[in-house]
């Protein structure tokens, strides 16, 4: 762990100075780039640097325990000072668990209704509002870019845009069947009704994640539907960009945003190539599992990751245990999804130090 340690440290020196540097000021990319992996080695740095103040001072503290008159408040400082050293080491060591290299990311959020008619396309329409509170809570923006709206105030599909600092780190765990519990408007007995809706979480591609062939996309573009004032729907600014029509990989992205048709373009060839990179890291994946389970058998999970149940005010998230798997749904449906999101993150670290301590008794046997 040493080792590792020395050379983010270096690495971010190197940041530092590098983002001093005009060259990178003027290279928007890089000054960017250089942005983000300051701020994520940030952290790891600030902790190194107190670390090594601490040893300071805790060496200073022992050379006291020799004096008669200053041996019981050297005592009590070591004991403080390395109690915070052994802090420390803990935090160090998660900071230096492997992380998703999508974290910082844009993201492309798909709400499809499933199972329940009518009413899973009212819930995909509650998935979207707290998406957008919660998004609001954490800096983030939500700009939807298509939705195929019913008459009831719901939708079949939904695609939204989520940008800012950090968007797919605060989203990835949104991924899969979302299920709900409760009355719906139209039941005349009571009755509860069950309905799902599926949330896919696509990390904008960059240049360098796919290779898009712009000679196997077709585009049209066509008067917007629905909502957005006259000057959305009096022009053909909408987009739709399709790829490899007719064939058993065609993908079709549709952008109606805004009235700009040169901004719609640019943003379904963007979804586009978000698709596209998320279907080979899917393939990737798969062939993965498949490795995988040939050698110690399936343990996959079903689906369903969380189920809203209105009868009984509690969103439950089947992927958590404890406190932390029950809480209450309008708290919830109001945006507060945090406590939820950083649970799942603390379980993802939980089960990454245990697979580190696993591989390191392998190692030591």
């Amino acid at each position: 762990m040493s080792a590792r340690l020395d050379e983010l440290a270096a690495e971010f020196g190197l940041v530092e100075r590098r983002l001093g540097d005009p060259e990178a000021l003027a290279d928007g990319r890089e000054y960017a780039r250089l942005t983000r992996r300051h701020r994520e080695l940030l952290p790891l740095a600030t902790l190194l640097r107190e670390r090594d103040g601490l040893r300071v001072d805790v060496a200073g503290a022992r050379e006291l325990l020799n004096d008669p008159d200053m041996r019981e408040l050297a005592v009590g400082e070591v004991a403080q000072i390395s109690a915070r050293l052994s802090e420390i080491e803990s935090e160090l060591e998660v900071l230096l668990l492997p992380t998703d290299p999508d974290d910082a990311k844009d993201v492309v959020l798909e709400l499809r209704a499933g199972a329940g008619g009518a009413e899973a396309g009212l819930f995909v329409m509650d998935l979207l509002r707290l998406y957008t509170r919660y998004a609001d809570g954490v800096n983030l923006k939500v700009s939807v870019l298509d939705a195929n709206e019913s008459d009831l105030g719901g939708a079949s599909r939904v695609v939204a845009e989520v940008s800012g600092d950090g968007a797919f780190r605060a989203f990835k765990w949104e991924r899969g069947v979302h299920r709900v519990q409760r009355i719906p408007a139209t039941e005349s007995q009571g009755r509860i009704h069950t309905s799902t809706a599926t949330v896919a979480v696509l990390p904008e591609a960059e240049p360098e994640d796919v290779h898009l062939d712009l000679s196997e996309v077709r585009i049209d573009v066509y008067r917007s539907q629905g909502a957005g004032g006259q000057g959305v729907n009096t022009t053909d600014s909408a987009v739709r960009a399709v790829y490899r029509a007719g064939t058993p990989d065609e993908i079709v992205v549709i952008c109606q945003d805004g009235r700009s048709q040169i901004k719609n373009r640019e943003k379904a060839l963007q979804v586009l190539a978000s698709r596209l990179a998320e279907r080979e890291r899917a393939a990737r994946d798969a062939v993965e599992r498949n490795e995988r389970a040939s050698q110690v058998g399936s343990g996959d999970r079903s689906e369903k990751i969380r189920t809203y149940n209105y009868p009984q005010n509690r969103v439950t998230d089947h992927r958590l245990e404890g406190d932390d798997k029950n809480h209450p749904l309008d708290v919830v449906m109001g945006g507060a999804l945090l406590p939820i999101v950083a649970a799942l993150g603390r379980a993802e670290r939980e089960r990454q130090l245990l697979n580190l301590g696993a591989e390191g008794q392998h190692g030591a046997a």
